[in-house]
């Protein structure tokens, strides 16, 4: 799902978004790292920077990268002794957000929920 915020930027500045769409397939293919662990690093700096819509948005690209459930709830629980822990929770109620539509989602397809352990 893309933001409404995000498809009018499009509308309204389509070659500033190319750009900025561009720096971000260019940061990706400028290292090692696979799609799963982009996702997961990503996710971790969304987190630490206290970005809700962000946190929202790299745990979709992280389920969609491949990653389970249970590793999103890792990367807010590893923030603990960096952010502290009133941050970590808030962090991980917003990969809580994401799983629970994900996992509610999934059910109404017919498949079984996602591990919520």
């Amino acid at each position: 799902m893309i933001p409404k915020r995000y498809k009018q930027m499009h509308e309204d500045h389509p070659e500033f978004m190319r750009a900025y769409e561009s720096l971000g397939k260019a940061s990706r293919e400028a290292g090692p790292l696979s799609d799963r662990e982009v996702a997961l690093v990503k996710l971790a700096i969304s987190l630490g920077a206290g970005l809700e819509g962000a946190a929202h948005s790299h745990c979709r690209k992280a389920l969609e990268a491949g990653c389970r459930p249970d590793d999103l709830r890792h990367v807010a629980m590893l923030s603990a002794p960096t952010i502290g822990f009133p941050t970590m929770m808030r962090a991980k109620s917003w990969v809580e957000d994401v799983l629970a539509k994900h996992e509610s989602l999934s059910a109404s397809d017919g498949d079984s929920p996602k591990s919520t352990s």
